[in-house]
């Protein structure tokens, strides 16, 4: 394998992060190499990491394995010690072209300075755009704080300077990102909120003809914000929330900063504020001390907020985390919960495609016979439009999953 492939977990931010290691690794001149990019939300994410080393070795027994991510932030010397695993790599240094240059060679031996920013993705019709990093908050359940770091934004005129990047290299959407995306700007001079630097953006960068944002924080969404979903078409009408649960008393116990009655407030604002809007939603299954009722009432906010994207995370015991002190529940009650809440969301889903046949929208092709329609659908269609085109259809039929779309001449 003369080039290096990249195995990337977790979310978009890992994502990012891999292409800004793929354009490292080839300044650095990186050949015939794995690199395992891991997440540690989940047992389940750092087993399937795991499983991932194992088959890359037997897959390519002469490359050379690296392991960097938030699993190998936090506990390096496990995956230090795999007998398949060449080089460990932090987040900071997974960023920097000179972690990537053989043994003995120094950073002048570089052909070229990798940036903190790529130019591109492979394969992909729409773009991630890092804008900020780490978290200050510390919810019960999770770890990723302490692999992040605190919360740092990057300054509006480097996120200006990549969209414009972005754009110019042909990418029709792009998609802010970050760990805690909403406490964007508390570091920043002058304290900027997210949708001030959201709405100094499109004005910086009126080529940006589609932005989405990634997942969002319900108790820190600012009244800039509201107004651009209200009046700016190019940001698309697509939000993920991170509810987490919809039961008070878990809430507490997590230490989330919103109620059940918050959350139920933004969804019904959001509708209100844009008619067309999809709403999404992380729900964690089986959280410590978590009862039948208190199960059911983070069931049953799946159809109280209308959500049609939930992402279902079993809990899984982070050690270090307070959390993990809870007393927990049996595996299989944690397992057959998320399987519930998984159903409903499917459910939901199919619901919400439903209501969508007949209506209109811009469709950006991700491949043949496949895109995304502006509420993040997936749409598919038998016209053969390439990859990151963008085409107005009509939506005529509804599955599990999908729309399927005609153009409209």
């Amino acid at each position: 394998m003369p080039e290096t492939e990249i195995i990337t977990f977790g979310c978009r931010l890992n994502a990012f992060e891999s292409e800004v290691m793929r354009r490292a690794a080839a300044a650095a001149g990186l050949s015939d190499a794995v690199i395992i990019n891991t997440c540690a939300v989940t047992a389940e994410a750092e087993r399937q990491a795991r499983q991932a080393i194992r088959r890359a070795r037997r897959r390519h027994p002469e490359a050379t394995i690296i392991v960097t991510g938030c699993a190998a932030e936090i506990a390096p010397e496990r995956y230090a010690a795999l007998p398949e695993v060449d080089r460990v790599l932090g987040n900071r240094a997974k960023l920097q072209a000179q972690s990537y240059l053989p043994e003995g060679a120094s950073p002048a031996d570089l052909e070229e300075t990798a940036g903190p920013f790529v130019d591109g993705f492979e394969g992909k019709s729409r773009a991630f755009l890092q804008v900020q990093q780490g978290c200050d908050h510390r919810c019960t359940f999770c770890i990723i704080p302490y692999a992040r770091g605190p919360s740092r934004s990057v300054p509006m005129g480097l996120v200006a300077d990549q969209a414009g990047h972005l754009v110019a290299s042909g990418f029709r959407e792009i998609v802010l990102t970050g760990v805690d995306l909403t406490a964007y700007g508390g570091d920043l001079p002058g304290s900027p909120s997210l949708g001030q630097m959201v709405r100094r953006l499109l004005s910086a960068v009126p080529e940006i003809e589609r932005l989405r944002l990634s997942s969002l924080d319900p108790a820190e969404i600012d009244s800039e914000l509201w107004r651009l979903l209200a009046e700016e078409k190019r940001l698309m009408p697509h939000l993920h929330l991170s509810l987490q649960a919809g039961d008070d008393l878990v809430l507490k116990r997590m230490k989330r900063r919103h109620s059940r009655a918050d959350a139920i407030t933004v969804a019904r604002h959001a509708r209100a504020v844009r008619p067309d809007v999809a709403l999404g939603a992380d729900l964690i299954a089986g959280f410590p001390t978590e009862t039948e009722d208190m199960f059911r009432r983070s069931l049953d906010i799946i159809t109280e907020c209308g959500l049609a994207f939930v992402h279902v995370f079993p809990y899984s015991a982070r050690p270090g985390t307070p959390a993990a002190r809870m007393p927990r529940l049996p595996d299989s009650l944690v397992r057959e919960r998320a399987a519930r809440l998984r159903a409903a969301g499917e459910g939901a889903l199919a619901a919400d495609l439903s209501s969508r046949i007949g209506e209109e929208t811009d469709v950006l092709i991700e491949r043949q016979g496949m895109g995304r329609a502006e509420f993040y659908a997936a749409v598919e269609s038998s016209t053969p439009d390439v990859a990151g085109s963008i085409r107005r259809m009509r939506l005529i039929e509804s599955g599990r999953n999908s729309l399927v779309g005609v153009p409209v001449q």
